[in-house]
């Protein structure tokens, strides 16, 4: 059978139609891989050792992650079940989209934002409602919160704004929750949480107090570089948490998983201090490309965007052609911040392409 030809057994449409995630392209060897938001350093030695030591692979690990939720339950300040782990924080959204949504239900989102939502939206067979970024390439809340209607179950916030790199601002923020039914369910996606410099930006952890409709997402899979081992947890009500754990798989996160990310968290000053070196190249990386002429927001993230729109898919390929791999969208490139040996090639690359850009294309500056 060949991949055109349609299913032999009764599937749903919807999802037939539905393409599949595709993450960031591979790159070769002699390549910078800046396509997946990963942390391009190693993982230090106590995390690897952590992980060489959790050999019982014969054996299952705890479906709770229950020693990963009681530290992180201390670090926060928080009951124990006010904590919920998942095999990355995408399944976590996973889960509160199906205990919340379903046929006839709308989840609620700016666009664009992380390419996964909307499939999760059509898996639990809801319909999604996408609010187009502003002309800065943020959140557009005052809108979102007109297009709250009585069949809205779930909302979305990303912050920063996976693939634009923009932030929410806390006062913007409380401002949209205090419009928000407050039986609505409000989930605010800070994957990229530990790199955000800006400090107007909002902090969910605070909120949950004041908030009862608000769960927070946060990963390790970028800070804490353990992408490959999907590990992620939600803050938020016991009650809401209990619905989303109700629709989990179960033992989806390893122990392996679970001793990295303790292992981690001891080690947080040593990864923390790295977030600051990638930080640093992130915002020396904005401001050289602003002086060269582009026009990108300021990010938040751990990495930029250039809003390239009908020339992203000729822009990728010269930047692939010289060994840069980053991730291409309809409506523009996002580039994750690497190793600081491809920073000197970026920005050689990037002068080129911006100059030959026609005044008044949205990727480059009035200057």
């Amino acid at each position: 059978m060949s991949p055109s030809d349609p299913p032999s057994v009764r599937l749903r449409p919807e999802i037939v139609a539905l393409p599949a995630y595709r993450q960031g392209q591979a790159a070769a060897a002699s390549a910078f891989k800046l396509s997946s938001n990963e942390n391009p350093f190693d993982p230090l030695p106590g995390v690897i050792a952590a992980v060489n030591a959790e050999t019982a692979y014969n054996r299952y690990p705890d479906a709770s992650a229950l020693a990963l939720r009681e530290r992180l339950a201390t670090q926060f300040g928080l009951s124990v079940d006010e904590v919920h782990i998942g095999a990355g924080s995408v399944a976590l959204l996973a889960q509160l989209i199906l205990a919340a949504a379903g046929p006839g239900d709308e989840v609620l989102y700016s666009w664009r934002s992380f390419e996964a939502y909307p499939g999760l939206v059509t898996v639990a067979g809801a319909t999604s409602v996408q609010v187009p970024n502003r002309a800065d390439h943020g959140h557009d809340l005052p809108e979102m919160a007109t297009r709250i209607t009585d069949h809205t179950r779930v909302v979305i916030i990303c912050s920063p704004n996976n693939p634009t790199g923009t932030a929410v601002t806390g006062d913007e923020f409380e401002s949209f929750m205090a419009v928000v039914p407050p039986d609505l369910l409000v989930i605010l996606d800070e994957a990229y949480c530990e790199f955000v410099t800006d400090p107007e930006a909002v902090t969910g952890l605070p909120l949950l107090s004041r908030f009862p409709n608000l769960v927070v997402l946060r990963t390790f899979s970028k800070a804490y570089g353990l992408a490959g081992l999907r590990v992620g947890y939600a803050l938020g009500p016991v009650a809401v948490l209990d619905a989303a754990r109700s629709t989990a798989i179960p033992l989806s996160v390893t122990g392996v998983a679970g001793a990295a990310a303790i292992a981690s968290l001891d080690a947080a000053d040593q990864l923390l201090r790295r977030v600051r070196a990638l930080t640093e190249r992130r915002d020396r990386v904005w401001r050289l490309l602003s002086e060269q002429g582009w026009n990108i927001p300021v990010p938040q993230g751990n990495f930029i965007w250039l809003p390239t729109a009908e020339d992203t898919a000729d822009i990728a390929d010269v930047l692939s052609a010289v060994g840069l791999i980053v991730r291409p969208f309809p409506e523009g490139i996002r580039i994750s911040i690497g190793e600081e040996e491809s920073v000197e090639k970026l920005l050689g690359i990037c002068a080129d392409i911006v100059d030959d850009l026609p005044t008044g294309h949205p990727a480059r500056g009035l200057g």
